[in-house]
């Protein structure tokens, strides 16, 4: 799968705060299988197995959850990273992407709500499948798709309510994004967004503003 510093702006979504509600699987349940899926974000092939399997457990008990089908449909998808076979790699990045599909038609305006850590869960959700459309090889045609999504979250009124950690890991996502499109005043704007914020990765956003172009 491409795009590294597109799947890794996940990792660095860690929030702090985890409210119950409806929309939100038990936080000591959720917890652990987040940390997983930050782990394989961010690289490490061994743990892109057990988030998948974390995921679909916790979606076996919410099976209308989409932000809980979106990361189980994420994790899938690296499972393409995790063999050299063409046959399986292809398998595992449809299948997680077929399910990407599903958790956003399952949103409606009742996802507005919070979910998981503070976030609403429509935006998580939608964040999620941006990240992944964005990080897979484009001749899986899902680029524009991505793009939709992430100027949708960018352009919410909800992300400005939502955990800095959350609305830092979207302008990352977006400043990666611009950069690769060659768009550098907008990527400029995202990464110094964070720096300004004091952001958890404001230490990344710092190392990105550096590989610009001047």
């Amino acid at each position: 799968m491409n795009g590294p510093l597109l799947s890794r702006t996940l990792a660095f979504a860690v929030l702090t705060l985890a409210l119950s509600t409806s929309q939100a699987a038990p936080d000591a349940q959720f917890r652990p299988a987040f940390q997983l899926f930050n782990q394989a974000s961010a690289g490490d092939k061994a743990a892109v197995d057990a988030a998948a399997d974390a995921f679909d457990t916790l979606l076996q008990a919410e099976p209308t959850n989409p932000v809980l089908m979106a990361y189980a449909g994420a994790s899938t998808a690296m499972k393409a990273r995790t063999t050299i076979l063409p046959w399986k790699k292809m398998g595992f990045a449809e299948d997680g992407l077929a399910m990407l599909d599903k958790a956003l038609a399952l949103l409606t305006p009742a996802h507005d709500a919070i979910g998981q850590h503070g976030t609403p869960a429509s935006l998580e959700t939608r964040f999620v499948a941006a990240s992944t459309f964005l990080a897979v090889p484009e001749f899986m045609h899902r680029g524009a798709r991505g793009n939709t999504l992430l100027a949708e979250v960018l352009a919410s009124p909800l992300l400005a309510q939502s955990p800095l950690p959350f609305q830092s890991a979207v302008w990352m996502c977006a400043g990666a994004q611009a950069a690769k499109e060659n768009r550098v005043a907008d990527a400029r704007r995202f990464f110094e967004q964070v720096v300004q914020r004091g952001a958890p990765q404001a230490e990344q956003a710092r190392v990105a503003l550096q590989g610009l172009p001047s």
